[in-house]
């Protein structure tokens, strides 16, 4: 039998998970009106870089998620599985038992570095121009900004001449791999837009790899899964749908 104190324990455990669920979509499906249906959010590079660009896109460790075209998306599906995600644990919740997405799945679908330091950097660059004219050879202003917009990068790296040294085809390299980041990789509030931050993560494209990308598209994943299950919420983005597009043929 449980004592008095137990029971005090799972009514405050109880009445916790209650509150939590109250802001959850699992708690809200028969008050809505119709049912939901995630939009997807994925600004793909779209065009083919050039041969000359592949070689140090693979030296950067990008040359796998280079030749990704399109994800064969279930948006119902995937809408579904959110509905059992949660956020206090990072899993699913479903009738079998708990699962969740790994490193291993993320691997499977973008084949990524793993190992080596964190993905991450300063919010505010302190002189952006000068960055850009350093590694991307252009800058798209001479004042102060913290994001390069990906119609920005592919109207400017799209096309090589035919004459492009080894440093502007290093150039595009980098814009391509800028252009992937926000808008697949780990794609967050900036609308059609790439924070400057991951730039210097690329001034040297032999060092690129040390950083462990495979952990920081997983961290996003969590991060756009938990913030779905808000019912206000109706679009989820970037490398997210596809690995959760494999999770779910994992799971049936």
């Amino acid at each position: 039998m449980l004592n008095k104190r137990s029971k005090e324990n799972l009514q405050q455990m109880g009445s916790l998970i209650d509150n939590e669920n109250k802001g959850h979509i699992s708690s809200n499906i028969n008050e809505m009106v119709e049912y939901r249906v995630l939009r997807g959010c994925i600004y793909n590079v779209g065009f083919q870089p050039d041969e000359c660009v592949i070689s140090f896109l693979e030296l950067a460790g990008f040359g796998s998620v280079a030749l990704i075209r399109t994800f064969d998306l279930r948006y119902d599906l995937i809408s579904a599985l959110v509905e059992r995600w949660r956020p206090e644990t990072h899993t699913f919740h479903l009738p079998c038992g708990e699962c969740t997405i790994t490193l291993e799945d993320v691997a499977v679908q973008l084949g990524l570095p793993i190992d080596g330091n964190v993905v991450t950097g300063v919010s505010s660059i302190s002189r952006p121009a000068r960055l850009c004219y350093e590694l991307l050879g252009r800058s798209p202003s001479e004042g102060k900004f913290a994001t390069l917009r990906f119609s920005w990068l592919k109207a400017n790296f799209v096309h090589l001449p035919n004459t492009a040294t080894e440093l502007e085809v290093m150039q595009a390299a980098r814009g391509y791999i800028m252009h992937f980041i926000g808008g697949v990789l780990v794609p967050d509030s900036h609308d059609s837009e790439v924070s400057l931050m991951y730039l210097p993560l690329l001034s040297n494209l032999h060092n690129t790899p040390s950083y462990s990308w495979r952990s920081a598209v997983l961290a996003t994943l969590y991060r756009k899964l938990c913030r779905t299950t808000d019912p206000s919420v109706m679009d989820i983005g970037g490398a997210v749908v596809g690995t959760l597009s494999d999770a779910i043929l994992g799971i049936h």
